[in-house]
């Protein structure tokens, strides 16, 4: 992988929890971990005097110049030799992740879930991306297992050899086995066809990865989740692309996304 890892700050306890992860998944891929923060205003809520890029006089810069701090301060301690820049840019954390996304190797996000369910809104920062990302996108979220697989997913519409790649690489860089959760009823005979060509290339080149394969003859989402909580990562790949992708995105994607009980990586078909 090229280009950095690049991780939302935004002070949060799931935000510092993102970053920890990126610092950690910056370190293993020996790339350079990039802090950025999305700082956004209303000029409706700026006072007469006050420059709109600080409506509070310097107590905005010195929130913002806090909470990086912080964040490098917990980057450092998950990974004490990874290399941390920093950004702070003008935008909305979207757009500005987003912009991000175009040249890191992984996008990393924390998880502000909602309602008693903790399930992921489809308009968060986290759902959007994921559904718009230019990269890989990882959601922080859950009780990962440490001792636990990496589950690749498959059988949903929406393999990309790019996920079935990333989570191999992500097993062996972890030292864990590999889960591949496939449906049996698949429409598509030639994406089919080409996740398992991908699978067998992606064996050879990481034989140091054992490989277990659970057929899900109905009830692929139910058994994702479930999987999920005796799992370090979960793994779905994305077709879609442009500003209509979140409507594209697999009914099994969606749930991975919003009910997981561990990290979820969501890898698109191409950058661009």
């Amino acid at each position: 992988m090229s280009g950095p890892v690049v991780v939302g700050v935004d002070g949060s306890q799931s935000g510092m929890a993102a970053v920890e992860t990126a610092a950690q998944e910056a370190d293993r891929i020996g790339v350079e971990l990039r802090l950025t923060h999305a700082f956004a205003w209303s000029s409706d809520q700026v006072s007469p005097g006050v420059p709109p890029w600080d409506q509070g006089g310097a107590g905005a810069c010195r929130v913002v110049k806090g909470a990086m701090a912080e964040a490098r301060r917990w980057a450092l301690r998950a990974a004490p030799d990874v290399r941390v820049t920093q950004e702070v840019l003008m935008g909305s954390p979207v757009a500005v992740l987003e912009s991000g996304s175009r040249d890191a190797c992984l996008v990393v996000v924390g998880n502000h879930p909602t309602g008693r369910t903790g399930s992921l809104r489809p308009d968060s920062v986290a759902g959007q991306l994921a559904a718009h990302g230019r990269s890989p996108v990882l959601v922080v979220r859950g009780r990962p297992d440490p001792s636990g697989p990496v589950v690749l997913v498959g059988g949903h519409g929406q393999e990309v050899p790019a996920a079935v790649e990333f989570a191999y690489a992500e097993a062996s860089a972890r030292g864990a086995d590999l889960l591949v959760l496939d449906s049996t009823t698949v429409r598509n005979g030639r994406a089919r066809k080409g996740f398992a060509d991908s699978l067998s290339v992606q064996r050879e080149k990481h034989p140091d990865v054992v490989t277990h394969h659970a057929r899900v003859r109905r009830g692929l989402r139910r058994a994702l989740i479930e999987t999920s909580t005796r799992a370090q990562l979960v793994v779905v790949g994305s077709r879609s692309r442009g500003r209509l992708a979140g409507a594209l995105l697999s009914p099994v994607g969606r749930a991975a996304q919003r009910h997981a009980d561990c990290p979820v990586a969501v890898i698109p078909l191409s950058k661009g």
